[in-house]
């Protein structure tokens, strides 16, 4: 497996990170009415069983896409129940039914959350498509409520390769608790190949 790469093109991480990031959050403003924002902590490439380590067991909400073009591979966003209630109310507004407090979701709640979860898998990718000079197309986002361990282990724990490239994302809403973690696991070749196609 060659993974070399043009010390000049290290910084489309970062370019692709940032893209991404900043297309989820401009979606995530228009669509909920509040302002948010893409925070990127790090960009690592880091063993997969450290990541489930890092992500934890804690259950949480997950929405996963599978890239069906190059760079192949999956993008993973986790967050809460009370972020995934808060983004639900702000898309909802006042058109319809919603109860911050109660513990499940309605059925109008589950409806936004699907759409969120459209926006933030296609804005994302969307973001890097443009980076890389492609596209990219993405299968229909998966949801799963369960330990986000879990949800790692099933998208890349049969993987041939050990390594993954982890942006840990934040999607912060000023105004409320949100937070929105985003694990990215492309196949690291066919993205190698794709960066260098690119002129720096």
């Amino acid at each position: 497996m060659s993974l070399m790469i043009d010390i000049r093109k290290l910084g489309l991480f970062n370019q692709m990170a940032k893209e991404g990031g900043n297309t989820v959050a401009n979606h995530l403003s228009q669509m909920t009415g509040m302002e948010t924002e893409m925070e990127i902590t790090k960009i690592n490439f880091i063993d997969i069983p450290d990541i489930k380590t890092h992500v934890g067991d804690e259950k949480q909400i997950g929405i996963s896409i599978e890239m069906v073009e190059k760079p192949h591979g999956h993008i993973l966003f986790l967050f809460n129940a009370a972020s995934a209630k808060d983004l639900a109310t702000g898309m909802i507004g006042d058109m319809g039914e919603t109860d911050p407090n109660a513990s499940g979701f309605t059925d109008m709640e589950r409806s936004a959350i699907q759409e969120i979860g459209n926006i933030m898998t296609s804005g994302f990718i969307d973001g890097w498509a443009n980076v890389l000079d492609t596209t990219i197309d993405i299968s229909t986002p998966n949801f799963t409520f369960g330990p986000g361990s879990g949800m790692v282990d099933q998208l890349v724990g049969d993987r041939d390769n050990e390594m993954a490239l982890m942006f840990d994302s934040r999607v912060h809403a000023l105004e409320s608790d949100i937070n929105v973690k985003v694990y990215t696991f492309p196949e690291l070749e066919e993205l190698v190949d794709l960066m260098q196609e690119i002129e720096v």
